[in-house]
């Protein structure tokens, strides 16, 4: 337990899940789900890990505002939202793209929980930690500690390594989507060589993750790391794009084994780590875990822009109010 003037933030004890497949059995492979899904009802799955140091050292610091990025279904942006109220920061969001009203729920959510959205060209957010830039959110906004895009920095590779130490199994691999690479990279911090980090990337064209995870992992002393992998070819088309394929995937796990994913990260994921185990990737006698991330509110998003119609996974809502947000 870290605690910080007012702030404290003790690691939720989440459930590591054991599931069975034929498959499984055929390759003589064991897989469980960590999930970090279940860390809290709002800042859900790997965002809990890479805000907390962030808001301790906001808050160690004396800052009151926290400035972030994301696009307009993000989850670190749901999540920033919802720990500013919770720990007592103002909240800015600095939202890719133009306003459109209604809200959609993620950013009705955000802005319920009292975060300003300021909305900048896609153009300007290429450039977004461009010094002239902050300059002119400062000049706005006044002082604010500011927490990248997706919050992967160095302080979220710290939080997210926490997440190795809370398996309590021998494993030879653990398994991660990837967007930013923050988290993979807290992982490959964790583990410490002690076994291999799989990445998933959700992006079409993620080669660049790869640099990604090495500045992050340069940036807590630890680029000696090699023992990591990031797979390319289970984006799906690109980020939060989606197809039946998947959606019957996404369908087809819950209904199997009672945990709800989502098709922009996790979907992603555990359809890739299937199709590894088919092709033999995975040594006879591995055992891997799976991060389950969090995400589930993104499903809202989907919903929201008519792409996402299957009923077994919207229908989450009622049955796992603790997970889902409305």
């Amino acid at each position: 337990m870290e605690q910080t003037n007012k702030i404290t933030f003790s690691n939720p004890d989440t459930p590591l899940i054991e599931i069975h497949d034929d498959l499984f059995t055929q390759k003589r492979i064991r897989v469980f789900v960590k999930r970090e899904d279940l860390t809290d009802n709002y800042i859900s799955g790997n965002k809990w890990y890479k805000l907390k140091y962030n808001l301790i050292e906001a808050k160690k610091r004396g800052f009151n505002t926290l400035l972030t990025f994301g696009g307009a279904f993000s989850n670190h942006i749901h999540a920033t939202a919802a720990a500013g109220k919770r720990f007592g920061f103002n909240t800015i969001g600095i939202i890719r793209g133009e306003e459109h009203l209604p809200l959609n729920p993620t950013l009705s959510f955000a802005s319920g929980n009292g975060m300003y959205l300021e909305y900048i060209n896609r153009t300007a957010y290429r450039n977004k930690y461009d010094p002239e830039l902050i300059h002119k959110f400062k000049n706005k906004f006044g002082d604010f500690y500011l927490i990248p895009e997706g919050g992967s920095n160095s302080l979220a590779v710290k939080g997210c390594s926490e997440i190795v130490s809370s398996i309590n199994i021998k494993f030879d691999f653990v398994c991660s989507a990837c967007g930013t690479g923050g988290t993979l990279a807290g992982l490959i911090f964790g583990l410490n060589n002690n076994a291999f980090a799989l990445g998933f990337s959700v992006l079409k064209g993620g080669e660049f993750l790869n640099q990604n995870i090495k500045s992050f992992l340069k940036s807590v002393d630890a680029e000696e790391l090699n023992n990591w992998q990031i797979k390319l070819d289970y984006h799906f088309g690109g980020y939060a794009k989606v197809t039946d394929e998947l959606i019957m995937f996404c369908d087809n796990f819950l209904k199997k084994y009672n945990i709800p994913i989502e098709p922009i990260y996790t979907g992603k994921m555990f359809y890739g780590l299937f199709d590894l185990i088919k092709q033999d990737y995975f040594p006879t006698g591995s055992s891997i875990v799976a991060i389950h991330t969090g995400g589930l509110q993104g499903l809202n998003g989907l919903e929201f822009r008519g792409k996402y119609n299957s009923k077994k996974l919207l229908n989450l809502k009622s049955r796992l109010n603790d997970i889902l947000l409305d």
